[in-house]
């Protein structure tokens, strides 16, 4: 009995010793500096633009990037500041060109390809805030609206690194709608009415469980125009 007392203290720190070197050899990393090919060549031609205080700014990723925002506004001010396969990363980096033209309003809807990218809900939370609080410094006057992100759906099987952060998509939303709160910007839940019964993008919104299709953009410009958000 004595000596099955004293193996028993070691076997366990045998046990303790081999689940910490996998828990640190499993740890997740993620890559900040990663930017789509597209990136430079779409950021150096939107350095090019005219900027007007009354544009409307849509920015983000490639959900933003593929609607024709003043065709769906029916607004000839929106501006289409999307990039294919950016993350928050991206957009910190490319601010200034947004800021520096100083306009009306920024909608921003970002974090899908962070999440994909292994990004801690966290690490993409904070990043929302160095944005806000950049375009708060940078463009005073500019009303900030942070977009939530959109459910997504796996049933396409397409994009798993991106249609299986369920969970993670929601903890984004629920700190965005507390950033906002605390930071007196305007939160916009798109989630709610993009998401079916289970949690999922709706089919006839996606075409990939991502992206959108003209019904998924369609429902986008109506919950705007409905909110008043472009006013």
């Amino acid at each position: 009995m004595k000596r099955g007392h004293l193996c028993t203290p070691l076997f366990l720190l045998l046990i303790i010793g081999v689940s910490l070197r996998d828990a640190v050899a499993q740890q997740v990393t993620w890559d900040s500096t990663a930017r789509p090919d597209v990136y430079a060549p779409r950021v150096a031609l939107m350095k090019t633009f005219r900027h007007s205080k009354k544009d409307i700014v849509f920015l983000g990723n490639s959900i933003t990037f593929w609607a024709e925002w003043q065709a769906l506004l029916e607004n000839r001010h929106a501006k289409n500041r999307g990039i294919p396969g950016d993350t928050s990363y991206g957009v910190l980096e490319r601010l200034d060109e947004v800021t520096g033209g100083k306009p009306a309003k920024v909608f921003l809807m970002i974090g899908i390809n962070d999440l994909a990218r292994n990004t801690p809900a966290s690490v993409l939370l904070t990043n929302f805030e160095r944005i806000v609080s950049r375009i708060k410094a940078e463009s005073p006057a500019t009303e900030i609206y942070l977009q939530s992100m959109l459910p997504v759906n796996e049933s396409f099987n397409k994009l798993p690194a991106h249609t299986s952060k369920h969970a993670l998509i929601r903890e984004v939303n629920s700190g965005l709608e507390k950033l906002a709160a605390v930071e007196s910007v305007t939160y916009i839940d798109l989630y709610r009415h993009f998401a079916d019964a289970e949690a999922k993008l709706k089919r006839e919104f996606t075409w990939d469980g991502v992206h959108l299709t003209a019904e998924g953009y369609a429902k986008w410009s109506e919950i705007l125009k409905q909110g008043k958000f472009l006013k």
